[in-house]
């Protein structure tokens, strides 16, 4: 995948992952770095269970990197605290 499509997948990865946590976006740069991070996180968890990690810029890989961007925010809100 380019750096344009994991910029774009992780704008709205981060930014749907904010929604379902905390129900309001952490601001565009934080949204898109958790994105990233989800993805990457997501596709390591996918792959622990035997699934296809992100695979490019379509729904599955949104959805990985959305389950990913959840895991992400819920550790970095229970560390902040």
């Amino acid at each position: 995948m380019s750096i344009l499509a994991w910029i774009i997948l992780g704008l709205i990865a981060g930014f749907i992952g904010s929604k379902i946590v905390n129900k309001s976006g952490e601001g565009m740069l934080l949204d898109i770095v958790l994105g990233i991070v989800g993805a990457v996180v997501g596709g390591f968890i996918f792959n622990f269970f035997g699934a296809a990690g992100v695979t490019g810029l379509n729904i599955y890989s949104m959805i990985v990197a959305v389950i990913g961007a959840v895991v992400v925010l819920w550790i970095y809100r229970a560390i902040a605290r």
